[in-house]
């Protein structure tokens, strides 16, 4: 008997689709304390959650029968996929079920910006009739700045185009074809936002890069008098600036479906007459419910049943035999991707993979798409799995080019990858010195020796006796050690390249030292 086990509400019709196999036993234990989970989860095949329960490395390392996890949603900040990745347990998500709904309620929450609609009908609810009090604004002709043009940014854009408003879309996977059927205005950076929006909306994951993209800073180049509105992941608006921001009146108003702490702690933001909340509402609706709780059912069934893996975040849509063969290139190039990603800059246009070697004997789809994965996680996160890489890569006019070359030069088998962007192409290669041992072996035209693991430091930089020294140096101050180290360089004396593995992640403080250092070009920090 396959046993599944559900710790968060999931809509009758999910239940109902997990009940509908004799083989399979479905419990429902709501609002489980870790240490309740702990003891009971051995006993599971499956698990079903909402954002309710926390699946951490303490529960999983008591999960021994457990085979898959499905979270009825997009966000996966609550279960440890790192370590379900180690113990062989399958992620799936439900991404794209609350689409409409989120969208659906950005406009909504743009509409009672406007238009003072929450404090007019508190105030007509008191017995108070105050028409001036509550004048409002049009949307038609404003400029609405949407960050993220993913499923649901797309989705406000289409929306607020029939309000006639006029769109601004940043988002650096954005290619001129998807801006033209959309019909919106591409932006190379949030400059451009800033200085032009009258409203802007959020729409990308929270990331340490997008960990408090507006604060004060960004709200001071914005245009007097813009309207802010989230309801994409707390974090991303930093509130106390928020709340500086609206008391200058340099903000005329937001509104806030998600926070920093959810319930919010920050009082002072709500009590100001200029801000619309609600309490993470973005999804909380009958069809978004039903439609998670749907797909995510018939993820987990079929899963454990052996009739194929949808909307896995950890693992791609093969069979096990074949996974077992390619699993070591699928890591290694998953991590080029996401190494693509962080050194890029510009709007990606083209993705060229090239397999040279023994390596084109193997079933190459999944590795293309785990590299597809890997560029494309580090701006959309959860969103993004090995299902729907390749749709999202087309959906935002990415052109994928795979190609084969059997014969091998300086390794027996090598991925080659050239990103290109409006703004120059990246390169990077990678190898196998064996099953376990994944290495960069090139980056741009220097050719390096590094491990694609953890924290890395990219440096370009003028080939000057001292210069590792001195970043090295730099680095030690802070108390961060250096764990792995390679060099490249086109000639002496000329351009070259660092790159590190650290012990410990810099700060952007570290950073900007570094940057600041004689001969340094340019300094990334990255994750992966």
């Amino acid at each position: 008997m396959i046993r599944i086990l559900v710790t968060d509400p999931l809509a009758e019709e999910g239940i109902r689709l997990l009940q509908t196999e004799n083989q399979v036993q479905v419990d429902v234990k709501l609002k489980l304390a870790e240490e309740e989970l702990v003891k009971v989860i051995g006993g599971y095949d499956g698990l079903v959650v909402r954002s309710g329960t926390q699946v951490t490395k303490e529960v999983l390392a008591h999960a021994k029968r457990l085979k898959v996890i499905g979270r009825a949603g997009a966000g996966l900040d609550n279960i440890d996929v790192e370590a379900a990745s180690k113990q062989g347990v399958i992620v799936m998500n439900a991404a794209g079920g609350n689409t409409i709904s989120t969208a659906e309620h950005t406009m909504s929450l743009i509409l009672s910006l406007s238009r003072n609609i929450p404090q007019a009908h508190a105030a007509l609810k008191e017995g108070r009739w105050e028409r001036s009090k509550f004048m409002g604004v049009e949307l038609y002709g404003k400029y609405l700045g949407v960050v993220g043009l993913g499923k649901v940014g797309s989705e406000v854009a289409r929306r607020a185009a029939g309000f006639g408003m006029r769109i601004l879309a940043y988002d650096p996977y954005l290619s001129a074809e998807k801006a033209r059927e959309l019909n919106v205005e591409p932006v190379t950076g949030l400059e451009e936002i800033y200085g032009k929006a009258d409203y802007i909306t959020i729409h990308t994951p929270l990331t340490d890069e997008t960990r408090s993209l507006i604060g004060a800073k960004e709200f001071a180049r914005m245009k007097q008098g813009v309207r802010i509105v989230n309801c994409a992941r707390g974090g991303i608006v930093n509130e106390a600036a928020l709340v500086e921001a609206i008391r200058s009146g340099k903000v005329a108003g937001a509104a806030l479906d998600v926070f920093e702490q959810e319930p919010p702690a920050n009082k002072e933001l709500l009590s100001l007459p200029q801000v619309v909340v609600t309490p993470h509402l973005g999804a909380s609706t009958e069809e978004a419910q039903a439609n998670v709780s749907r797909e995510i059912a018939v993820s987990v069934r079929d899963c454990l049943l052996g009739r194929g893996i949808r909307n896995a975040v950890n693992v791609p849509s093969v069979d096990p035999e074949v996974l077992k063969l390619i699993e070591p290139y699928l890591k290694l190039i998953e991590r080029m991707g996401t190494l693509q990603a962080q050194l890029l800059d510009g709007h990606v246009r083209t993705v060229r993979v090239r397999y040279i070697g023994e390596i084109v004997r193997l079933d190459l789809a999944p590795l293309t798409i785990a590299f597809i994965k890997g560029l494309l996680t580090p701006a959309l996160q959860e969103t993004v799995n090995y299902v729907n890489a390749a749709v999202i890569a087309k959906e935002r006019g990415i052109k994928v080019i795979e190609s084969k070359a059997t014969e091998a030069e300086d390794f027996a088998n090598l991925i080659a990858t050239v990103v290109e962007t409006d703004k120059g192409n990246v390169e990077v290669d990678g190898t196998l010195f064996t099953r376990a041992d994944p290495r960069i072996v090139r980056i741009n035209e220097f050719h390096v020796d590094a491990i694609p693991s953890g924290a890395m430091l990219v440096v370009r930089n003028q080939d000057r006796p001292g210069m590792i020294g001195r970043i090295g140096s730099t680095l030690g101050s802070q108390g961060i050690n250096i764990a792995w180290m390679t060099f490249g360089r086109k000639a002496q004396g000329g351009e070259a390249i660092t790159v590190l593995n650290l012990d410990q992640v810099p700060t952007p403080q570290v950073l900007a030292e570094i940057r600041k250092l004689p001969d340094v070009l340019d300094a990334k920090l990255i994750k992966l």
